[in-house]
């Protein structure tokens, strides 16, 4: 199976081992597309345990599942890496009465303990 980001590589030997925890994403840029891979699977229990512990409690496991299972996560775009922690993306996908969306957000990660974690985004255009 490709990977869900876009990245040419199998799921296997991209995204699923952060998936499953044999390794962490090694850049901000990995971390966010194995998110964006996480919404496409859905795994609800890698966005929440990739989210900086302090901003948790702004999000939902459940909700975070949902939006993954009631999307079609068709596309993802890197933009640019404006800093080491900052990534602008473009994630496209069919909402769940089939209308493509386009969720263009330049989204903050944070590094602790050699571990890369999503902050917070803001959306653009």
């Amino acid at each position: 199976m490709n990977c869900p980001c876009c990245s040419g590589k199998s799921y296997e030997e991209c995204c699923k081992p952060f998936h499953i925890g044999e390794k962490h994403a090694p850049t901000s840029e990995a971390l966010m597309r194995s998110r964006f891979s996480a919404f496409a699977i859905p795994n609800g229990n890698y966005l929440m345990e990739t989210t900086l512990p302090a901003t948790r409690k702004f999000h939902n496991k459940e909700d975070l599942q949902e939006w993954g299972e009631i999307n079609e996560w068709t596309k993802l775009e890197i933009i640019q890496k404006p800093t080491l922690k900052q990534v602008e993306f473009k994630a496209y996908y069919k909402d769940e009465k089939g209308k493509m969306q386009l969720h263009h957000e330049l989204s903050d990660f944070e590094k602790i303990d050699n571990r890369w974690y999503y902050v917070s985004g803001k959306f653009l255009d």
